[in-house]
């Protein structure tokens, strides 16, 4: 049944402009101008206004842009007409006051579940009411019908990108469109059923420059092994969401031919969640490495084993689909709420808000606002003033934009305190994204259809068929890591990176022009001794 209902969605979003077939932007993404850098005021966690309605409701954007939305997600909301007469008879009122309806029934009454509650279920959830981050981590991860259960394919080629015979930048995307077409034509050709225009196809750096970009992190490895370990203890190596298992096999190659000595004490462990990318990995094991490899299929928030020796974690490019929670703030009490998503009888997605915060997201603001000590992007950035003014102009919400607030990542951290104390983090992850939905950190969803991109501009979109990807505030998860491990780190951009590590004549055109360090001018990398 999923076919015909996500094939009239889809075509309804072909309404928006279709982008290049790439999940990853190497575009700048400026941030609204509203977006004022924050420097934390630590008194708002700690002194909310308890006086304040229980339940916020949000609403869609206005009638006008009704038809660009996706049918099954966020519904419009009706008027009304005193929102002060609401605030004293209910215990909700939405962020906009043209636009309403009354959700506070479902809100009592719908049980409130997790994604853990959900992961067995084969079918979508309605009836239910659940936290943003429980809503987005079931719309990616569930096993039967989440994103990268069942449609995410990972774009490779069967051999690498010859770069110095091209001509230039452009050259190489001309290639890469033709690479694009031949993959997905070889995939079209062993399908019985015949072309899958659902098909999530999406690329990544590993897999773009390989084995050039793996060879890159294995020098910066090595290199850092020789200095603090070597030779009396073990190279160990954790990658977690490790795709087709080219990273590994790039990194695994490039030690056995070069640093042999290395080799002889390299152990390598995959963490997986994905059960079909899992046997993917699998596979690579059998063909080569095959006594340094362990693939290890469950999540990271369900590990278990504490592992006592010194280590090395890569976690590339897994950030960004990390679960985030939505937060709105009063401008006038500067008080958080909490998004909550209200699943009806029909499958329709409703983002409604509540004053008592769950204890994680709680524990993140609270964190937030004692380590973070560099200015970030926050809702309630400009002058009270303004912000008062602002919502005077005809068509503005009594709530603040939303933030999204990555909670996912700060569990992420508490994993790697408790049970990889001597772990040394390697991570990467967008900094920066373009065509975002509307919010501080807001994420960009998007799908394919026929083998185009479609952006959406709402999160609550039908499970299973987007992409829900955040781009990431360095600074703050910097602060946010080290608070929590007690760790020193650095944190640098992609192209300053790979300058240091990468064999820099391996990816450049004929032009000078270097891919391996302007595609992915968008993403930052930390590192931790």
């Amino acid at each position: 049944m999923d076919t015909p209902l996500a094939t009239s969605v889809i075509r309804a979003l072909l309404r928006h402009t279709p982008r290049t077939p790439s999940r990853y932007h190497r575009q700048f993404h400026t941030p609204s101008s509203a977006r004022l850098r924050y420097t934390p005021v630590r008194r708002y966690q700690d002194n909310w206004d308890n006086n304040n309605p229980r339940f916020r409701q949000a609403s869609s954007p206005p009638l006008a842009k009704k038809k660009k939305e996706v049918p099954g997600s966020l519904s419009t909301l009706f008027v009304r007409d005193d929102i002060k007469d609401a605030q004293a008879q209910g215990e909700w009122f939405p962020k906009n006051p043209f636009l309403q309806i009354d959700m506070s029934e479902e809100m009592r009454r719908f049980p409130m579940v997790t994604a853990q509650d959900l992961a067995r279920r084969r079918e979508r959830p309605r009836r239910v009411k659940m936290l943003v981050r429980d809503y987005i981590d079931d719309a990616l991860y569930n096993q039967h019908y989440g994103y990268f259960s069942k449609h995410a394919v990972i774009f490779e080629t069967s051999s690498p990108f010859d770069f110095p015979s091209m001509r230039d930048e452009l050259d190489f995307h001309d290639r890469l469109a033709d690479e694009y077409t031949r993959f997905e034509d070889a995939l079209d050709a062993a399908n019985p059923d015949g072309p899958n225009h659902l098909r999530q196809l999406w690329h990544t750096p590993t897999e773009l420059f390989k084995p050039y970009y793996g060879e890159a992190i294995a020098r910066y490895l090595v290199a850092n092994y020789k200095l603090s370990m070597y030779p009396y203890k073990d190279l160990i190596i954790y990658e977690m969401g490790a795709g087709n298992g080219t990273m590994m096999r790039n990194i695994l190659d490039y030690i056995r031919d070069n640093e042999p000595d290395v080799y002889a004490r390299t152990r390598y462990r995959v963490i997986e969640i994905s059960s079909h990318l899992a046997q993917l990995q699998q596979k690579q094991v059998e063909n080569a490495h095959v006594d340094k490899i362990e693939v290890i299929n469950k999540s990271i928030f369900d590990w278990d084993i504490y592992v006592p020796e010194e280590c090395f974690f890569l976690a590339l490019e897994v950030l960004d689909n990390f679960a985030h929670d939505m937060i709105r703030y009063d401008p006038d009490t500067e008080q958080p709420l909490q998004g909550v998503v209200l699943c009806d009888r029909d499958g329709d997605m409703y983002d409604v808000y509540t004053a008592e915060l769950d204890p994680v997201a709680e524990r993140f603001l609270k964190l937030r606002s004692r380590v973070v000590e560099a200015p970030y992007y926050h809702p309630l950035g400009m002058p009270k003033v303004l912000r008062k003014l602002r919502a005077m102009l005809p068509g503005n919400g009594n709530l603040t934009e939303p933030e999204y607030i990555p909670t996912k990542a700060m569990l992420f951290f508490d994993v790697l305190r408790e049970w990889f104390p001597g772990h040394k983090l390697v991570m990467s992850d967008f900094s920066e994204l373009p065509e975002a939905v509307e919010g501080v950190n807001g994420p960009v969803v998007q799908t394919r259809y026929n083998r185009k991109t479609v952006p959406v501009t709402t999160p609550f979109v039908q499970q299973g068929y987007f992409d829900i990807l955040f781009p990431t505030d360095f600074d703050v998860i910097n602060d946010l890591y080290k608070a929590l491990t007690g760790k020193l780190t650095r944190v640098m951009k992609h192209d300053d990176f790979m300058e240091r590590w990468a064999y820099l004549e391996q990816t450049q055109t004929r032009s000078g022009e270097n891919p391996l360090l302007t595609w992915y001018k968008n993403v930052s990398m930390l590192s931790s001794v």
